[in-house]
């Protein structure tokens, strides 16, 4: 079955790409990173599957139901005749997937990239003055989306034209009925190994968001870098995450790399970490991809569920510190996975697993990667230094039309935005981000590092530090704390904790404010946004 399209191509999204002198340089040194010219990278994802004879095996778990890798392959290919068909869609075309984590959503995220659109997945709990920035940074034409959730984008298709009537799924949808009567067989467009795939939007913790676009090919090394690495699948695992599919942290741990070593997903019937521990116990969930703040919500839960089953725990979204990951090994015997990633990179580019992990430092660069800690000229530090993180690979920072393209870009490499420093044995330990050093009396002190130190008492469950103005410092740290259970707020505490500071690390990084709340706040993601608490 072949693609029925008029034989125009919408070429927004390449002519939007930054200048190619602010692009990173692309390395695909690695035989396993070699891909032709011609790829598209759904097709890629699911019809080895089918071909090794996995048709029959579970794609995906649910409460609702389960899917094989032939059904899935079927609906994708049923969504991709809908969006050209029905929906007039050629390739380029910038579609917009909205929804909670789902089978829907991942047929949905196929049959877009089958048909050779752009995928552009946003998180569930965006308004509608929120998708609309989303719609007019892409010229988004296109929208498959929950019902239930169909409301903000109908809303912000009126304050931004140009989207056309979503299809929904879900209840009373009409996605469904309109597959009904479409093929499942789709020949997957002809795309070129660097046509964008999807745009990937910043998860918003620093300002207006970014769209980072991403070619077929990097979805592919996402998984032919980190998972075949460090992760190194084995046949029998069954994935599960707490990411929105739209934080690419998200998508690769629950989409692309189970696809890519034909294992299973799983998906929680509802949000919440007691949701995610049935979940594990109802399928036997092996491989867990969660923030260091969800590790600490599951040992909270521990004894309540069977988690048995689980034997790898993977952790990004924010740093995992020592303490965290040697409680979550000493409660379950599992040591946790620790990782960089960043939405301009795609996924993990820093990690290590098994032996190699070192608790605290992130690890090395993945296979594929290359990394240094660099000065502000963008040259390479000394061990020990510390300095802004510069990263290399077969993915990088492609920035839709914005100006920060060449703060991101300098001398063709990335720069994270991250504080680090290497040790003499090429492991990379994370200080702070850029922004959260905080300069207090003519002292460089890191906000995380603070944070470690507290994290270590048993009063505190979670806690964000900042700088806060001091007409005598200028700044000073201020500490925002979530109490554990059992512990009240109370001045001898305070005094108790900033002691505790003192005698961690050095005294002039103590928190001279701290400010008991209830919770922090934090993305979709898990990360927590500082510049609120700012």
């Amino acid at each position: 079955m072949t693609m029925q399209t008029s034989g125009h191509i919408d070429s927004f999204t390449r002519e939007h790409l930054p200048a190619a002198s602010d692009w990173p340089e692309f390395c695909f040194d690695s035989p396993a990173l070699a891909y032709p010219n011609r790829l598209n990278c759904a097709a890629e994802l699911l019809d080895p599957n089918i071909e090794n004879n996995r048709g029959d095996k579970v794609a995906i778990y649910s409460a609702g139901r389960n899917i094989s890798w032939a059904d899935l392959r079927r609906e994708a290919g049923q969504i991709a005749h809908v969006l050209v068909q029905d929906m007039g869609l050629v390739p380029g075309n910038r579609v917009l997937l909205h929804g909670p984590n789902s089978i829907e959503l991942i047929a949905s995220w196929y049959g877009t990239i089958l048909a050779g659109g752009v995928a552009v997945m946003t998180m569930p709990m965006l308004r509608a003055g929120e998708i609309a920035k989303v719609i007019a940074k892409g010229k988004v034409s296109h929208a498959l989306c929950d019902a239930a959730l169909a409301q903000p984008v109908r809303e912000a298709a009126e304050l931004q034209p140009g989207l056309n009537a979503p299809l929904t799924w879900g209840q009373d949808g009409q996605l469904a009925r309109a597959m009904a009567g479409k093929p499942g067989t789709f020949t997957a467009a002809d795309t070129a190994r660097d046509d964008i795939a999807l745009l990937a939007f910043t998860s918003g913790t620093t300002g207006e968001p970014k769209a980072c676009a991403h070619f077929h090919s990097s979805v592919l090394a996402m998984a032919d870098s980190f998972a075949a690495s460090v992760l190194q699948p084995d046949p029998d695992e069954i994935y599960l995450g707490t990411p929105p599919f739209a934080f690419t942290f998200g998508l690769g741990a629950c989409v692309v790399f189970p696809a890519r070593a034909g294992l299973a997903t799983a998906l929680p019937e509802r949000p919440g970490f007691e949701a995610l521990c049935e979940t594990i116990e109802r399928f036997g969930v092996t491989t867990l991809f969660t923030a260091p703040t969800g590790y600490r919500a599951l040992m909270g839960l521990w004894d309540r569920f069977d988690l048995s089953s689980l034997r790898k725990g993977i952790s990004a979204g924010e740093h995992l510190p020592a303490s965290s990951s040697n409680a979550f090994e000493a409660l379950s015997g599992i040591r946790l996975i620790d990782g960089i990633g960043a939405t301009e990179m795609i996924h993990i580019f820093i990690s290590a697993a098994g032996p190699d992990i070192r608790p605290g430092a992130t690890g090395r660069p993945v296979p594929g990667y290359q990394a240094r800690v660099v000065d502000e000229a963008g040259d390479a530090v000394a061990d020990g230094e510390i300095g802004r993180l510069a990263v290399k690979g077969p993915t990088g920072c492609l920035y839709l039309d914005d100006k920060r393209q060449k703060t991101y870009v300098q001398k063709g490499w990335n720069i994270t935005g991250d504080l680090y420093r290497r040790d003499e044995d090429g492991y990379f330990w994370y200080v702070s981000r850029a922004d959260d050093l905080i300069v207090s009396s003519g002292y460089n002190i890191a906000g995380p590092e603070v944070e470690q130190a507290l994290m270590l008492h048993d009063a505190v469950l979670e806690c964000a530090v900042v700088g806060a103005a001091d007409a005598e410092r200028g700044t000073i740290v201020k500490a925002f704390i979530v109490l554990a259970e059992g512990h009240d707020a109370h001045e001898d505490l305070v005094t108790l904790l900033q002691d505790h500071v003192k005698a961690s690390i050095a005294p002039y990084k103590y928190p001279r404010a701290i400010e008991f709340i209830a919770a922090l706040p934090k993305t979709q993601t898990g990360k927590i946004q500082r510049f609120k608490l700012r």
